[in-house]
């Protein structure tokens, strides 16, 4: 395996689908659009409207789409609403944004495990789930965003992994394959299990089901989730001694999984404990009713990977086998690897960079089609008056009063100098009045809310007041 060659696409890759500033000003941009769709309905009067999943993680890609909550208003503590009432409550959004205009493809999924509402923005093309009182998914994305605190290779690692199971076609849910949640959990999976370990058993980071500690008084709960995980944390920040660089890494993640389709018969992946576990000796996992298990550590027992079929789980397992045997050829060179690393349109738009009228138009996902401008982009600073929720290296993504943690090296215990991709998000100080609500930009002082709701317009910084 020539790894200097396979860091080098790597590098290629993680250029192409990390963030411009312009993905993260339209995603804030959707969230004011549907706050004030939102404060418009009667029935959801004083509920917010709050982001989690890939988002909120930091590992979502310029083509992701955005989850968003609705947390129905409940003075200060948690809500619990019943299915039907959030089957009924999603109707009324799906009402009110036809009335409203601006989205399509509005789909009403109300027997799903979790009801949603799924939507597309025109304007941009961004896809939207839409849940109730979601609190739980979004504990687990401020989890996820906390990891990196530990080693920042493993937001390098998901972004990798979600766009070689797209390039593979294995990152589909509907169609019976691994979610991108399954995925990250994969690689959080493969840093606890690989010698020396990367990441520790999250048992160590919370220990407990995050699902069963939300309730009582939010702002409570979520600050003594985020105290515990934040002290944590900072016992393993320094441990690290795993050096591999992250083609090793990928590589021997390909590995690990190579015979998953074979291991899904008696073991199960649990991230909670860092082990493979046998599911018969798993009383929680019987009876054994999926083609593979990935058990959620913040909402036990839950399988995240129960989509996935048997037939799907075959395909999926060479998949893996088939690009590790393939990476680890001695017969390999850079369009080899970038074949299997990313989709068509991502290796097109690493060829010709230049962004001249020859460069192919780079369309995934119904995003607005944009000539590649990658490189210059990610070089130039912020625009002028340009700032969102984010620090550098790690957003600080305060939310219901959470402690910010920040990363002070992004790749401790590995042997690279600097991170394969310098993640260059801009800084934004906040005021935080409501701590039981997200606020994307909340402007500079109380008077500046709207109708009431206690949330915010995102602003541009020139408007706020410096902290």
């Amino acid at each position: 395996m020539n790894g200097f060659m396979l860091d080098r696409v790597m590098k290629d890759v993680l250029r192409v689908v990390e963030p411009l500033q312009d993905d993260w000003a339209a995603r804030f941009q959707i969230i004011n659009e549907l706050r004030d769709v939102v404060q418009s309905i009667e029935s959801l009067r004083g509920a917010t409207v709050e982001p989690f999943g890939s988002f909120v993680s930091n590992l979502f890609s310029r083509w992701g789409d955005l989850d968003l909550s609705i947390q129905l208003h409940n003075r200060s503590y948690i809500s619990t609403a019943g299915k039907k009432h959030k089957q009924s409550l999603l109707k009324d959004i799906q009402k009110a944004l036809r009335k409203k205009g601006g989205w399509y493809k509005l789909q009403l999924i109300p027997h799903a495990r979790v009801p949603i509402l799924k939507i597309e923005n025109i304007q941009h093309n961004i896809s939207c789930d839409i849940s109730i009182d979601n609190l739980v998914g979004q504990m687990k994305s401020k989890i996820l965003l906390w990891l990196n605190e530990i080693d920042g290779r493993f937001h390098d690692m998901v972004l990798l992994v979600k766009e070689w199971a797209k390039a593979h076609d294995i990152n589909n849910s509907k169609q019976g394959t691994f979610n991108s949640y399954s995925l990250s959990l994969l690689v959080i999976f493969h840093f606890q299990t690989c010698s020396p370990a990367i990441l520790p058993p999250l048992r160590d980071i919370y220990p407990g089901n995050v699902a069963d500690n939300l309730k009582g008084v939010r702002a409570e709960v979520e600050s003594e989730i985020a105290r515990i995980c934040a002290t944590n944390i900072a016992r393993f920040k320094s441990r690290t001694v795993n050096r591999s660089s992250l083609s090793e890494l990928f590589v021997s993640f390909l590995a690990k999984f190579s015979d998953i389709s074979l291991k899904a018969s008696e073991l199960g992946i649990c991230p909670y404990t860092g082990q493979w576990l046998e599911i018969e000796s798993n009383m929680r996992w019987l009876p054994k009713t999926y083609a593979i298990f990935v058990e959620d550590p913040f909402e036990q027992p839950e399988n995240t990977a129960r989509a996935i079929n048997a037939r799907q789980l075959r395909r999926i397992s060479e998949a893996f086998r088939m690009t590790h045997l393939r990476l680890t050829s001695v017969h390999q060179n850079q369009s080899f690897i970038l074949n299997d690393l990313a989709r068509p349109q991502i290796s097109q738009f690493i060829i010709n960079p230049s962004g001249s009228a020859s460069a192919p138009v780079f369309n995934i996902g119904n995003y607005p089609p944009v000539r590649p401008q990658v490189h210059q982009t990610r070089a130039m600073q912020p625009r002028p008056g340009f700032r969102h929720q984010f620090q550098n290296n790690v957003p600080r993504f305060n939310m219901g009063n959470f402690p910010p943690i920040n990363r002070q090296d992004p790749h401790a215990g590995t042997t690279q100098s600097r991170p394969l991709v310098q993640h260059k998000t801009p800084k934004t100080k906040r005021i935080v009045s409501n701590p039981n609500s997200l606020k994307v930009g909340e402007p500079s002082t109380p008077s500046e809310t709207y109708n009431g709701q206690g949330q915010q317009k995102w602003r541009p910084r020139s408007q706020r007041q410096v902290l």
